[in-house]
């Protein structure tokens, strides 16, 4: 039996210029500049700086297509009249009414350094070492991670260069290859594991009985230090306290992720450029968006020349034709372009500038117990905005502060309720809750029980599996391995 049946279904597809929009309002600062220097290359019809006459044409008419398909447009169907003006070409100024050209335009330059693995290798040209000894320390300084260490059993390498190098070896061989790796700098680097990165920094160091002993600790004794069980390494190593607590300092002064220490880690190293700016002035908060973000852009006028010439020429030739189509489909982009940099200031702008006001007790202070529960859709209904645009100012931008450089995503928190009833920031109770573990006795720190029961003694009725995930979050570990003699 055949049946027949209606289904209606309601979808919303994004057009390719909306998900451009979004691509744009993502950007950061220096990412942004990059982007806006691809399309200056890839336009010729769109230029930056002053254009040679400053008149606004108010009555210009946006007539580009949204249709993908450019090809089918008939240069009968253009009207050259919406492309050009009785005036000079306008002058599509994007800069933010916030920003001027005399204001301070603090610019930090980035560093690039070469890959972490290039490092060692440079090091490895100044030791003599015969070709079968190259391959393997070659190999081997291409297996270290990037905390510098090298993960794989030296089983397993040994098959890999016999597979890959054609080097046929013996695991003592490739043993005695990585002690000469483990002397390159910066020391640790090419260890198995954690002891061993210690070990190594250790017997670099000048002989003094607390570097012996924290050899001889790390050596015998790893997994009690590890576990912070003191007593136990008082009496194994027939020891005091004051000796112990100063074997204890030579190893925490080491580096247990020497590859985490170099500049060049296989990236490039750029600095913060903040996209805000906040400033009290006379007692109100003053909010100014970069400057790097409103830059002066304008639609060339040799191409505004071009169409004229095409629109007076009594004989339109086929190449005209193509021509003028190539002009349009540019003059578009540009047009475009331009129109998505003015939202992109005006979203970032309010979003900003909602997050400011939301939070106006913070900023104005600087206490981050001042911060207020704030979700992403508190401040998306604020500026009748979708939250996921919120998300994208928030996750990549940064706002320079009395207070320092914050990302922006951090000033959002859940809620929770104090015993009063009263909703407050899960950020305020893990600022007590790190003020409440840095103030602790270090001999006997606090369990999370304990800390529970303080946080609820100040009006914080939170559990205490609730405290060890705000303390994971913190990056603070539990009582036992927090203690010191």
């Amino acid at each position: 039996m055949l049946k027949q049946h209606l289904q209606f279904k309601l979808s919303q597809k994004l057009s390719p210029q909306q998900i451009q929009l979004m691509k744009l309002i993502q950007l950061p600062t220096q990412a942004f500049e990059q982007r806006l220097k691809q399309e200056l290359e890839e336009n010729p019809a769109l230029e930056s700086g002053k254009a040679e006459s400053e008149s606004m044409d108010d009555d210009y008419e946006d007539s580009y297509d949204d249709s993908p398909d450019h090809e089918t447009i008939s240069t009968d169907e253009i009207n050259i009249d919406d492309y050009l003006s009785d005036d000079e070409i306008p002058d599509y100024r994007t800069r933010a009414n916030n920003y001027s050209s005399d204001d301070e335009d603090k610019s930090i330059p980035y560093a690039a350094g070469i890959s972490f693995n290039q490092h060692l290798l440079n090091q490895l040209n100044t030791i003599y070492l015969d070709d079968e000894e190259w391959s393997i320390a070659e190999f081997l300084v291409g297996s270290v991670d990037e905390s510098g260490y090298i993960r794989r059993p030296l089983s397993d390498i040994v098959d890999d260069l016999a597979f890959t190098q054609n080097v046929y070896v013996e695991e003592r061989k490739i043993e005695s290859v990585l002690k000469v790796v483990q002397r390159l700098d910066p020391p640790g680097v090419g260890a198995r594991s954690l002891d061993e990165c210690l070990l190594i920094q250790l017997k670099r160091k000048e002989k003094r009985p607390a570097i012996e002993l924290a050899i001889a600790i790390l050596e015998k004794s790893f997994e009690q230090f590890t576990k912070k069980h003191y007593a136990k390494l008082i009496q194994k190593h027939h020891i005091g306290e004051e000796e112990l607590k100063e074997a204890i300092g030579e190893i925490e002064k080491l580096n247990p992720k020497p590859g985490g220490s170099y500049a060049g880690n296989n990236r490039i190293v750029e600095h913060i450029v903040p996209d805000f700016s906040i400033r009290i002035v006379e007692g109100e908060l003053e909010l100014t968006l970069n400057g790097r973000n409103a830059p002066e852009l304008h639609v060339s006028k040799e191409y505004n020349n071009m169409l004229q010439g095409y629109k007076d020429s009594k004989n339109k030739t086929k190449s005209q034709k193509d021509t003028v189509l190539f002009i349009k489909q540019k003059l578009d982009a540009a047009k475009w372009f331009i129109d998505a940099i003015k939202q992109r200031q005006q979203t970032l702008f309010v979003t900003m500038s909602a997050i400011m006001n939301y939070q106006k007790e913070y900023f104005m202070t600087g206490d981050e117990r001042k911060l207020r529960p704030m979700i992403l859709k508190d401040i998306a209904d604020e500026i009748d905005m979708d939250v996921s645009t919120v998300s994208r100012v928030a996750n990549s931008k940064y706002v320079d502060t009395p207070y320092g450089t914050k990302l922006i995503k951090e000033f959002f928190s859940e809620s929770m309720k104090n015993e009063q009833g009263e909703d407050v920031s899960t950020r305020e109770i893990k600022k007590i809750l790190e003020t409440v573990i840095g103030d602790e006795e270090k001999k006997k720190p606090l369990t999370d029980d304990k800390l529970a029961k303080m946080l609820k003694d100040r009006g914080y009725p939170i559990a205490r599996r609730t405290v060890a995930k705000y303390r994971e979050q913190l990056g603070i570990p539990v009582a036992r391995l927090r203690k010191q003699i």
